[in-house]
């Protein structure tokens, strides 16, 4: 494994107004593609479909389960693909096709084993646009605007999240649930379009993988690459965000949930369903002014202090749900979620940035923290519908507060500020820790 270099090495990018543009309109769009058909899934297997062709809330919960799965399983081996290849423009449109002909067929289909393997064909693509997009964009604008690119890109994902639920939700009172698929198409092709605005001579490989520009010597392109999981244990603090993010999102994962299953017992099946509508466009509305922020400030406040707020925000939201039934205080609660998850995808391909500038290991460093994220997430559920059902609402918000607080403590105590942080130093130098001042805490 090559030597990791300097962060001090970086140099600044200037690329087009064109090639910026083209980031932009590249993630507006793939917002809605990169999650396949999400929770319409669900909505078109069950209202559409339904009992009498052999779909119902078991059924539909073990398809959504096996593509999960499936994405979990690809999030490593697409970002080393990543790290490998110098077709990211063409690696980016076949995942967008891939997904969208994967759900475009479903009309066409009936059999079980064939939905499952359309929406894990879904899954494995959708696990290459984080990494993908990340390297793309530290490839074009370089380490040290990568920060304010990042929370910019996130803006513009959450945006169209929020303008295609929007869109969807309004089409399909009056189309059914059928349009969404139609909507689905029309971005992925305007997807492929934006990325074809962002030439391949706009994106240096070498920088979109970790390595800076003016040192690519250091690589070792003929020698075995280690996996991302190696990549984790050989990097405690790589390894710690591992846990952290985890823990992020076993305490975020089942709180929508949760609070929709709330609000289906408080306000009944047909307002619960408006209701969360409005809690998932009003929070994406929210990220978008916190990620660009996030983007825009972590240089110059640091990544720790704005990491520790996402974990607040996360605790203190979990608290807010035990104090009140009301449906639209709840839905209020809910807003918070923009903070806390408009931070979180912010930062999270900045700091695996930091902790492996250098290496010529980001993006497979990107996959095998996404996998731990991803575990998170997959027992959150589990772990709040098991005592919902023993102990009750509360003190499931309760527990996933606790979470939280636990990962706000370790995140204070244990994880280092990155931003400066020098992956290539020893513990007897500092073990990596930054060599420029931050911020107290």
């Amino acid at each position: 494994m090559a030597e990791p270099i300097s962060s001090g090495a970086a140099v600044m990018r200037t690329p087009s107004t064109q090639v910026l543009r083209g980031l932009d309109a590249l993630n507006f769009f793939l917002a809605d593609v990169r999650d396949g058909l999400g929770p319409y899934l669900a909505i078109y297997l069950i209202a559409v479909r339904g009992p009498d062709q052999g779909w119902n809330e078991a059924t539909t919960g073990l398809i959504m389960t096996i593509a999960g799965l499936a994405g979990l399983i690809a999030q490593t081996p697409a970002g080393a693909l990543i790290d490998r290849t110098n077709a990211k423009r063409a690696v980016v449109i076949t995942a967008a096709v891939a997904v969208t002909l994967s759900c475009l067929v479903l009309p066409f289909i009936a059999n079980f084993y064939l939905v499952a393997a359309t929406q894990s064909v879904a899954g494995i693509a959708g696990a290459i646009f984080p990494p993908a997009l990340a390297a793309i964009t530290l490839g074009v604008v370089g380490p040290k605007m990568f920060a304010k690119r990042i929370g910019r890109n996130e803006g513009f994902n959450h945006a169209g999240n929020a303008v295609s639920a929007a869109i969807a939700g309004g089409t399909a009172y009056f189309f059914g649930p059928i349009v969404v698929f139609w909507l689905m198409g029309l971005l992925a092709f305007c997807s492929i379009g934006a990325m074809l605005m962002v030439p391949a001579n706009a994106i240096d490989d070498d920088l979109a993988r970790g390595l800076d520009q003016t040192e690519t010597e250091a690589r070792t392109d003929g020698q075995e690459e280690p996996s991302g999981f190696t990549t984790l244990l050989k990097n405690k603090y790589l390894m710690l965000f591992a846990v952290l993010a985890a823990l992020f999102h076993l305490s975020n994962a089942a709180m929508l949930t949760s609070v929709g299953q709330l609000l289906t017992k408080l306000a009944g099946k047909d307002n619960a369903t408006s209701l969360i509508a409005i809690c998932i466009v009003a929070a994406q509305c929210v990220m978008v002014p916190v990620a660009v922020f996030v983007g825009a400030r972590a240089d110059a406040i640091g990544r720790k202090p704005i990491f520790l707020a996402a974990f607040g925000v996360l605790a203190i939201r979990g608290v807010l749900y035990t104090l009140s039934d009301n449906p639209f205080y709840l839905v209020g609660v809910q807003l918070l979620d923009g903070i806390g998850a408009g931070i979180y995808g912010a930062l999270f391909p900045v700091i695996v940035a930091d902790l492996t500038r250098g290496t010529g290991r980001f993006n497979v460093s990107q996959g095998a923290v996404a996998t731990a994220q991803s575990l998170g997430a997959a027992l959150s559920a589990t772990l709040a519908g098991v005592i919902i059902v023993s102990a009750g609402y509360s003190t499931a918000f309760l527990a996933l507060a606790a979470i939280a607080a636990a990962g706000f403590a370790i995140y204070l105590f244990a994880m280092p500020e990155t931003r400066g942080f020098e992956p290539g130093r020893s513990d007897a130098d500092g073990g990596g820790l930054p060599s420029v001042p931050v911020p107290a805490v």
